[in-house]
């Protein structure tokens, strides 16, 4: 029935929890939290859900009472190396969807190549596999990102759903119209 109303959820400093996937709860985890006193209403959708004793509009937007700090190091994983590389082949330049990227070494593991971010690179099946044939470089060579640096990459990618509401906490650095 409500299904279709999921609540934003920000940090302490009204900024979204995460970009990419975007920090969302179910409508039903939005009026828990709301209830339990651990976030407080934003923005609210038109639609309202009763209770006995109570009537209370479905948050649309929520926000957590006490400021949440990042991680001070961002976590390699596979997920986070295609989002730095912002999900493109790093020796032809396309761009992929998540499962059809590898993880790739560009010094390979035989040559004495680390596991690390300073090492690994996403590419594309076909480069990866002609890559060390054709001595193929990256594009961009690796690097270590800092939380601004995936923040910045998950603004690239839009979630398929975007309540009106949501506007003002999700792209504050976006041009604003004239």
């Amino acid at each position: 029935m409500f299904g279709a109303n999921p609540a934003l959820v920000l940090n302490a400093d009204f900024q979204p929890l995460s970009y990419f996937p975007l920090s969302l709860f179910n409508w039903e985890d939005a009026v828990r939290a709301v209830v339990k006193g651990s976030h407080v209403v934003v923005a609210e959708y038109d639609r309202v859900v009763r209770s006995p004793t109570t009537v209370m509009r479905l948050p649309s937007v929520i926000a957590l009472r006490e400021y949440v700090r990042p991680p001070a190091r961002v976590a390699f994983t596979r997920f986070n190396v295609f989002l730095r590389d912002r999900f493109r082949c790093q020796y032809c330049g396309e761009q992929f969807v998540r499962g059809e990227l590898t993880f790739d070494h560009v010094i390979p593991r035989a040559d004495g190549g680390q596991t690390c971010w300073g090492n690994i690179v996403a590419a594309c099946s076909p480069c990866n596999t002609r890559k060390d044939r054709f001595r193929m470089k990256p594009l961009r060579a690796p690097y270590d990102p800092v939380q601004h640096d995936l923040l910045a990459a998950q603004r690239l990618f839009p979630p398929n759903f975007m309540h009106e509401t949501w506007l003002d906490f999700l792209y504050w650095d976006s041009e604003l119209e004239h």
